[in-house]
């Protein structure tokens, strides 16, 4: 998995990688070559820090519509050399989800180059996936042949074949080859395989038994550890099932060490849910100060835990300690958040994972003095989603957020950030309307009609 160089986000091409408003704006006003030359690369190297749940392929594809774009590039990169070798769903991942949505469109030379690569492509399951949505019945049927030669009638091929069916997103293509007579046997075979699979699955799990003591937990999760899983979450939670008062004394004391990395992450984990207000967890906690005991201070919520915050945010500890205040602190702790939000910025910059829960913090707490910060992380973040996040908390600390950014939001390729920007340019613009005895009584019906259900809530 490559990291994606992101452009300076003054230029159009950084605008575009980061999925901002401004990119479309500006991109519809440069000259359409240099446009298209920026779209292109966005598409064919995605730009996304994490490609699993960051938005951009509606985005990018309402941009192809409106320059009229070719997909030469497109069908250059789905149909390079790479493919042979790199079967990677993130590296052909965008630009199928961009030609699904042309599709959707009526772009038909979007819909050819998805079945041309559904038929030899690697990553043809997320193009079969695009089509199953899109396609109609014949389109569908026409990749019966290609796609079923993948697997070939040896016991390994039926047996890839079963749970290519099992794990299909969208059925409906083997539902339909299922039809047809020269595949329906073998793919009813393959549907029932692929069941019987998942059933064993449920019935032999690889996980705890009934019957299971507090040291069998703690040994399932030192065995993760060593096959480099790390179990020690859930084998909290059936720690939790299993544990009775007489084996305090033996989490206690796995969770100072006494059993190893594995058991005292898990123990540790445990009795943040089980004694969340014990003073003697916290001490726990603070002695440790490695990732599993950070993550499990993380899920600490009361006021023990938010007064040592206030503690630690100097300190070890001081990133979970700022993000519990971020979360849950009261306006004595401004300071602190926006102490936090500020040092994270300058010593990781504007893409720490860290930032999320302190730009939220910043909304939550309303503090107005963040909103330089907030602007900076706005405009240079990577993260379509930190961007949404900073772009709430802009809403609820700086004054100029609804005559400044929210314009540009009102473009992002996040839905949740187009709806903060619609709830702070359109609402207020539409309840003055209403009030406004000047208007038109059209328009004014049109306007309550609009905010009534708003007024419902």
């Amino acid at each position: 998995m490559f990291e994606p160089v992101i452009a300076p986000s003054g230029t159009l091409l950084g605008l575009l990688q980061r999925g901002r408003g401004d990119g479309t704006l500006h991109a519809l006003a440069a000259p359409r070559a240099e446009a298209l030359a920026a779209l292109d690369q966005c598409v064919t190297r995605d730009p996304r820090q994490d490609w699993q749940v960051e938005n951009r392929s509606l985005y990018y594809a309402r941009l192809y519509l409106d320059l009229d774009g070719p997909l030469r590039e497109i069908e250059a990169h789905l149909f390079c050399v790479d493919d042979l070798v790199d079967e990677e769903d993130h590296r052909t991942g965008l630009a199928l989800s961009v030609l699904g949505h042309l599709a959707s469109y009526g772009r038909d030379d979007a819909l050819m180059l998805l079945r041309r690569y559904a038929a030899s492509g690697a990553n043809w399951a997320w193009a079969l996936d695009e089509l199953a949505l899109r396609d109609d019945d014949e389109g569908l049927r026409s990749l019966a042949a290609p796609v079923l030669a993948r697997f070939p009638a040896t016991a390994e091929g039926e047996a890839l074949l079963a749970a290519a069916v099992r794990d299909a997103y969208e059925p409906r293509p083997w539902s339909l080859w299922e039809e047809l007579p020269q595949y329906g046997q073998r793919l009813r075979a393959a549907r029932q395989q692929g069941s019987f699979d998942r059933w064993q699955r449920q019935l032999n799990p690889s996980g705890p038994r009934p019957g299971w003591g507090v040291q069998a937990v703690f040994d399932w999760a030192a065995d993760g550890l060593r096959r480099g899983t790390p179990l020690h979450v859930p084998a909290a939670r059936c720690l939790a099932a299993v544990a009775a008062p007489e084996d305090r004394s033996e989490i206690l004391a796995a969770a100072a060490g006494a059993q190893g990395e594995a058991a005292r992450a898990t123990a540790l984990h445990h009795l943040v849910l089980a004694e969340p207000e014990n003073p003697a967890v916290l001490d726990l906690i603070e002695a440790a100060g490695d990732e599993p005991a950070v993550a499990a201070y993380e899920r600490m919520c009361g006021p023990a835990a938010l007064e040592r915050a206030r503690q630690w945010v100097h300190r070890a500890l001081g990133a979970a300690a700022a993000a519990l205040l971020a979360a849950r602190g009261d306006a004595d702790d401004t300071g602190l958040v926006l102490g936090a939000l500020r040092d994270t910025v300058r010593g990781s910059g504007p893409d720490s994972p860290r930032l999320f829960t302190l730009v939220d913090g910043a909304g939550r707490l309303s503090i107005g003095c963040a909103a330089p910060v907030l602007r900076h992380i706005y405009r240079e973040t990577a993260s379509s989603h930190l961007r949404g996040r900073a772009a709430r908390a802009l809403a609820s600390t700086d004054p100029t957020f609804a005559a400044g950014f929210a314009v540009e939001c009102l473009w992002d390729c996040e839905e949740t950030t187009r709806e903060v920007a619609a709830d702070a340019r359109v609402a207020p613009r539409l309840r003055r309307l209403a009030a406004d005895p000047a208007e038109e009584e059209d328009v004014q019906s049109a306007v309550r009609s609009r905010i009534a259900p708003e007024s419902a809530v």
